[in-house]
């Protein structure tokens, strides 16, 4: 596809062909809010790139603050009206964020007050989180037995995806 662009000057004008054939054109779009309650801040970052939908993004990232103990048992969390407002996506969305997240016990929804992060175990989610990561990386340790990956090499990759810290 090309395209002619008329380019006009003091004193003449030039014609250029731009062409676009082989071009690839992504445009990247991501969101950054940070909510500030009491002494908490609750940053989230939505991307509409890649594969993740926007509502598992809020739930992922509400979750993680939840685990990591910088959402407090009976915090309020933001409206889904405001979130989505801030966020500039449909109240849908952060509707189906905010239920998942009380299906999966992480929040309570008390009508007419608004969403609180709920009482929970967090001893015990963190051993089920540690389940999992163990189902999945028995299968890594596998899979890199079956392709000749030592374990040093195993570790270094572990690490790296990990964000560079150490085990």
């Amino acid at each position: 596809m090309a395209w002619d662009l008329l380019i006009e000057n003091i004193g003449g004008s030039a014609q250029v062909s731009l062409d676009f054939s082989e071009t690839i054109v992504y445009i990247i779009y991501a969101e950054y809010i940070q909510y500030v309650f009491g002494r908490c801040t609750m940053d989230i970052i939505i991307s509409n790139s890649g594969g993740v939908p926007i509502y598992d993004q809020i739930t992922r990232q509400v979750k993680g603050l939840i685990l990591r103990g910088e959402l407090r048992e009976g915090e309020v969390l933001p409206s889904m009206r405001l979130l989505a407002k801030e966020l500039r996506i449909s109240v849908i969305t952060t509707k189906r964020a905010y239920e998942e997240l009380e299906r999966e016990g992480f929040i309570t929804t008390v009508p007419g007050k608004g969403c609180f992060v709920a009482p929970r175990d967090l001893e015990l989610v963190r051993e089920d989180a540690l389940r999992q990561a163990e189902e999945y990386l028995s299968q890594a340790v596998d899979a890199a037995k079956t392709g000749g990956i030592t374990l040093k090499e195993l570790e270094e990759a572990l690490n790296l995806l990990y964000g560079d810290e150490t085990l």
